[in-house]
């Protein structure tokens, strides 16, 4: 008898489908629309736009793009080389280590909106479409092929999630939203670069100054754009233009090139830094630089209590009001009820020492409460202090700060018999006050930074970040968390303190009202926080860029008004939702927000 026997099927696994894009184009249809358009876009930006120059930029030359057609040239010329790159041209596959899929669709879609932008803008403030030359319409045509192009390239979709039969409406509609999100992100999405191979030193030393050069060119481009229209083209540009470089690769190769050259990464950016004020005519931005490194220079001071050591301080801008008070009562002023004129190094120690002092009273008996309570506390420190420097006024309490109207006339600094109040010739350049002064900030970041550094590195940082990520296993493991968490609030205390001593000076008054938790007007403790949070927790350069965008952002936007508030606010809940990690965030925080991240080899002490 013949038994046979039969395996159990077993079911098949469905193929995969086949990848497509958003839009019905065939692949190589698409990549050639958007590299044609791209190149198109080019062409357009050398032609006039408009017939009259009513429109600021004057978009009316042929031959030469001015305002913001320089923008779009820029989105153009990155969609026609991520496009030729795609193409494997020879010579142009460095671009795109990660894949120039992605990449072309943000440059695309940068120079879309920009050139849309700039129709609609010239429309609207002239009074029609008929105000536009040929050049519009030839350059809104380009990026509308080019962006249709794009969306047609193909991508791999996610598998859909099965819905619940009995599911409401709200509830269908809510599952179809969250699966076309998902759609959407993986069309842009973009793959993981190749590392960078072994150059020679001078090589990576030649990228990394390219790489500063062109961040130093980017943000003197924003500083200085003169009409509302190129600061919002400006955005735009810059955004999607980053975005694209993100998803090329580029930012991960460079990133892996400086962190082999930290320390001279570390000091190109600040001879970078130096050359700000030489490609001023004037001393306007400069203004805005120095107060740019005062206000980043005060939120790395918090980054150490929040970012280090996990400690949420709401009251943090009162240190920056402690050593601006001490600085100002010694440095000559006539409202100072101390008739003493300390050299700057001397008032510098005494606004750093004092604010040190009031860190650990403050800290003292109150770093044993944690998370809301901590923050509750600290928050009511800082409006103590603004209601005590209110009211030692000599009529409700001792003449100590003069009350609201605070210590004027506060001279300007003479060290060495240079004058920082005086214009000085430097190499056929004129160096005005607030560039002076931009200078001397610069040397007070560089020291924060070094402090901060060092700090980090140390045993103490490493105990920080131990408290920071679980308070109680790091106190099982020893570590004496009261006292470490008092140094790191004294620490950043002094450095509050450091730069209120040059903040004295720049703004000649020293008020309380500078010193508010939150206001239109940086810095405030909810500024510095959200410079902390929106730059990146625990890293160098987060605070620092983050301090730059919120106070040059709301700079620009006054022509809102009313509004300019809720359009800063509504920027920056959107960033925080799509990029919660913050601009440049540590690696370890950066796997937290995103868990399906490959994890690096090696991680440093603090995370980075």
């Amino acid at each position: 008898m013949t038994t046979q026997t039969t395996a159990p099927g077993t079911p098949s696994t469905p193929a995969a489908a086949p990848a497509t894009g958003l839009i019905g184009i065939p692949e190589h249809l698409g990549r050639a629309l958007a590299t044609g358009g791209g190149a198109l876009t080019v062409v357009s930006t050398f032609l006039a736009w408009t017939w009259t120059a009513a429109f600021p930029g004057d978009l009316t030359v042929y031959g030469y793009p001015g305002g913001l057609q320089v923008l779009a040239l820029i989105g153009g010329a990155l969609t026609t080389l991520f496009g030729l790159s795609s193409y494997g041209v020879k010579g142009l596959g460095w671009l795109t280590p990660a894949g120039a899929d992605g990449a072309i669709k943000f440059s695309a879609l940068a120079a879309f909106a920009t050139v849309w932008y700039t129709v609609v803008a010239i429309t609207v403030d002239l009074g029609g479409v008929v105000n536009l030359e040929p050049g519009g319409f030839v350059a809104a045509l380009a990026t509308l092929v080019a962006l249709l192009g794009a969306l047609a390239l193909p991508f791999e979709r996610p598998a859909p999630e099965p819905h619940d039969p009995d599911d409401t409406g709200w509830e269908l509609f809510r599952h179809r939203l969250r699966g076309g999100r998902d759609i959407a992100k993986a069309a842009f999405a973009g793959g993981t670069a190749r590392p960078v191979g072994a150059l020679p030193s001078y090589a990576e030393i030649l990228i990394i100054v390219a790489v500063l050069g062109l961040g130093l060119t980017v943000f003197t481009y924003g500083i200085g754009t003169e009409y509302d229209e190129l600061f919002i083209g400006f955005l735009i540009t810059a955004a999607f233009g980053f975005a694209a470089l993100n998803k090329a690769g580029l930012v991960a190769q460079a990133s892996q090139i400086t962190a082999r050259h930290q320390n001279i990464t570390i000091c190109g950016a600040f001879v970078a830094a130096a050359m700000f004020p030489f490609t001023q005519t004037d001393d306007q931005y400069a203004t805005v630089g120095v107060y740019i490194l005062i206000f980043g220079t005060v939120a790395l001071g918090l980054n150490i209590v929040v970012g280090l050591a996990g400690l949420l301080d709401l009251g943090y801008v009162a240190f920056l009001g402690v050593g601006a008070y001490a600085a100002a009562m010694v440095s000559g002023s006539p409202s100072s009820p101390f008739d003493v004129h300390f050299p700057f190094w001397a008032a510098v120690l005494v606004g750093a020492a004092a604010s040190l002092v009031f860190g650990v009273l403050i800290g003292a008996p109150t770093l044993r409460l944690r998370g809301d309570y901590l923050a509750i506390v600290t928050l009511g420190f800082g409006e103590i202090f603004r209601i005590t420097a209110n009211n030692l006024d000599g009529t409700s309490g001792p003449d100590v700060t003069n009350g609201s109207n605070g210590i004027s006339s506060i001279p300007n600094l003479n060290i060495l018999g240079f004058d920082f109040g005086a214009e000085h010739a430097v190499a056929g350049f004129t160096i005005g006050r607030f560039a002076n002064y931009f200078f001397l900030m610069l040397v007070i970041t560089a020291i924060v930074v070094l402090v901060f550094r060092r700090s980090g590195d140390s045993r103490i940082g490493r105990a920080w970040v131990a408290i920071r990520e679980d308070e109680t296993a790091a106190l099982a493991m020893g570590i004496n968390g009261f006292r470490v968490k008092l140094i790191a609030f004294a620490v950043g205390a002094s450095l509050a303190g450091l730069a209120g001593t040059v903040q004295a000076h720049v703004t000649y008054t020293v008020t309380p009202e500078q010193y508010l938790f939150a206001g239109p007007i940086p810095p405030n403790s909810a500024f510095l926080l959200a410079a902390v949070v929106l730059g990146g927790m625990g890293t160098i350069s987060g605070p620092l860029i983050g301090a730059a965008l919120l106070f040059l952002i709301p700079n620009k936007l006054q022509f809102l008004g009313d509004y300019q508030l809720f359009a800063f606010g509504l920027a920056l809940i959107l960033l925080m939702r799509f990029r919660p990690e913050g601009l440049i965030p540590n690696r370890r925080r950066q796997l937290e927000f995103h868990e399906d991240a490959e994890a690096p080899t090696v991680l440093t002490k603090a995370g980075a």
